[in-house]
């Protein structure tokens, strides 16, 4: 295991079993900083076959158009051994088409997240079962919830800046900790 990223000791509950809160806003994976410290070689070795990114602030810093370089350059390396699909809640087409257009990929915009619905429509066009996809984005209550509905492996990460390091301002993702915290999901 890398030293940027702490392994949780998350398992879905069995069948049947709906899970608690608690277990819902808890991820597979949180690393200590961004996407580029995400190590796939521990992904592919917990059997992941897939990912689904989130794009505003996992992949594109706050407002920006054009993906950082080391992020470009992470997802390019990632690309030669997954497929890749872009998932996000903005509507925009045009500003998500683009970062796809970029890298190849599919993508899915107004993804309603955590809505389960546009998230098997995904994982169908991958062909691949749920547990063999990991989920990657910035945010507990959209990005971690919808993939643990759907028993998705879930990696949180930290929000990005311009310059592909950590975002010094990631409000939400502390105030979404927080609460998860309040909720008795034990994150660090």
């Amino acid at each position: 295991m890398s030293a940027n990223s702490v392994t949780t000791d998350f398992n879905a509950a069995a069948p049947g079993v709906r899970p608690s809160l608690p277990e819902l806003l808890t991820p597979n994976l949180v690393t200590a900083g961004t996407l580029v410290d995400l190590p796939l070689h521990q992904l592919l070795a917990q059997g992941i076959r897939a990912l689904v990114l989130d794009v505003d602030r996992t992949l594109l810093p706050r407002r920006g158009t054009e993906l950082p370089e080391p992020v470009e350059v992470w997802l390019r390396r990632a690309q030669q051994t997954l497929p890749l699909h872009l998932f996000s809640n903005n509507p925009s087409r045009s500003r998500i088409g683009h970062v796809a257009e970029q890298l190849g990929v599919e993508f899915t915009t107004s993804a309603s997240k955590p809505r389960r619905g546009p998230l098997r429509r995904v994982l169908a066009n991958l062909d691949l079962p749920a547990p063999q996809v990991a989920i990657v984005g910035d945010r507990l209550f959209t990005d971690v919830l919808g993939g643990n509905r759907l028993g998705l492996y879930t990696v949180l990460v930290k929000p990005v800046a311009p310059d592909g390091q950590p975002c010094r301002h990631d409000h939400w993702q502390r105030l979404e900790i927080r609460l998860a915290q309040l909720a008795g999901t034990n994150l660090h």
